[in-house]
């Protein structure tokens, strides 16, 4: 099956995003349907990009539902083939979507295709070194997995897969995108990086940056717990355990150094994923969301 612009839709998640969101979508050629799942529930958010953007829909969560259900909630949305997940923190470069309409003839079935990041040096994917996959600057090359800040879902697929959720609604933030393509690692489904397709990662700027310190506690928090959730799900709880050990000794010890030190931001910090590891190993929910004041 081909992708066209009339069966592609690009899925936005925001939150706090107003400063950096526009940047995104104006890298979007205007016959492409963007759907922005806002989770901070701004209606005024609403209005603006509605009606600054004719091929934009905002859909507001009452509620902060995080990455994975906020992608969701927009695929549920949406009545195309192929849905192209996207940070506000993400800048398409000229042609980016052409390349990847145009990589399908290159490459067998796939479940994911993504652009590459102009930063080589964070690169937006991994190889799997068993099955001998190489990076290829010119033509489409299979991959392991891939980052979920920019990803094309071959949703015709994935919707036909027996007992196949797209994202784990469970991962509040982090890894969901890891946990994805674990579970199609495991179904023989292949990935795949279009190093035609660039685009430009601002990284961490997603959110408004005066709630950076809230966010930053928060993001640590969902990181331990997203990883501790993560090995569980797929290797087990023992493997689960293993793997973050240096990680809980380790907060433990910077805490107490911070807190004897009087540094109160660094103590937060490292309390944060503390407690994010120690919720994630006794079975609770990720349930922190950030402290925001308006």
């Amino acid at each position: 099956m081909s992708i066209t612009r009339q069966n592609l839709s690009v899925v936005i998640v925001s939150f706090k995003s107003d400063h950096v969101i526009h940047k995104c979508i104006n890298s979007i050629d205007i016959e492409t349907e963007i759907i922005v799942i806002d989770n901070s529930n701004n209606i005024e958010f609403k209005r603006t990009i509605e009606k600054k953007y004719k091929n934009v829909k905002c859909i507001l969560s009452p509620v902060n539902i995080g990455m994975g259900a906020g992608n969701n909630l927009g695929i549920k949305n949406l009545n195309k083939d192929f849905a192209l997940i996207l940070n506000p923190d993400v800048i398409l470069k000229d042609n980016s979507i052409d390349e990847l309409i145009n990589s399908i003839s290159l490459i067998e079935s796939f479940g994911i295709i993504a652009p590459i990041s102009d930063n080589l040096e964070y690169p937006n994917f991994k190889l799997n070194k068993n099955d001998n996959h190489q990076f290829d600057s010119n033509n489409p090359f299979k991959v392991k997995s891939v980052d979920g800040y920019a990803m094309l879902l071959n949703l015709k697929k994935l919707r036909a897969l027996d007992q196949f959720n797209i994202f784990d609604e469970n991962f509040f933030l982090y890894l969901e995108n890891e946990d994805l393509c674990e579970r199609l690692n495991k179904r023989k489904i292949n990935m795949y990086i279009v190093p035609k397709s660039k685009i430009t990662h601002l990284g961490g700027e997603a959110v408004d940056p005066k709630y950076r310190n809230e966010i930053e506690l928060s993001r640590n928090w969902h990181w331990m717990w997203s990883k501790f959730y993560f090995n569980k799900k797929h290797y087990g709880y023992l493997i689960a355990c293993q793997k973050v050990m240096k990680n809980l000794f380790s907060a433990i010890i910077k805490f107490i150094y911070y807190f004897i030190t009087f540094n109160n931001y660094k103590r937060k910090i490292y309390q944060m994923r503390l407690f994010g590891l120690l919720n994630s190993m006794i079975g609770r929910k990720s349930f922190y969301r950030p402290k925001l004041n308006d």
